[in-house]
């Protein structure tokens, strides 16, 4: 999927139109259509406030992962001293073993989550 085709589908995802979407970048609506037509790239900072706008990465919006958390997520505090990007980058640091068996205890735990939400 191109960045144009992705605009435009994150765009109809939050249901609002072309003309929303410029006047919340201040630019018009032939921009945001060449933008999803890929006449035309966002430039940096354009691209951050639509990352921003629809809360995912800029890693997500160029399409180089998958994954849609955005910067907020990634910063969201856990517990104290620890976000969700400190989680990721100690899981990345695992052994083979060690990550197996953190993905069994995962398991582990949404099981015994799922069963505490059904009482």
């Amino acid at each position: 999927m191109k960045f144009g085709e992705l605009l435009a589908k994150l765009r109809k995802e939050k249901g609002i139109l072309q003309k929303e979407l410029a006047t919340y970048l201040n630019v018009t609506v032939a921009t945001i259509s060449n933008y999803e037509k890929g006449v035309h790239s966002p430039d940096y900072d354009t691209l951050v406030k639509l990352a921003d706008f629809f809360d995912v990465s800029t890693d997500y919006l160029l399409q180089r992962t998958d994954y849609r958390a955005s910067i907020n997520m990634l910063n969201k505090p856990l517990i104290i001293g620890f976000t969700v990007s400190d989680l990721l980058n100690a899981v990345m640091e695992l052994d083979q073993r060690n990550t197996e068996a953190l993905i069994d205890y995962y398991k582990l735990l949404s099981l015994r989550n799922s069963v505490e939400h059904v009482k």
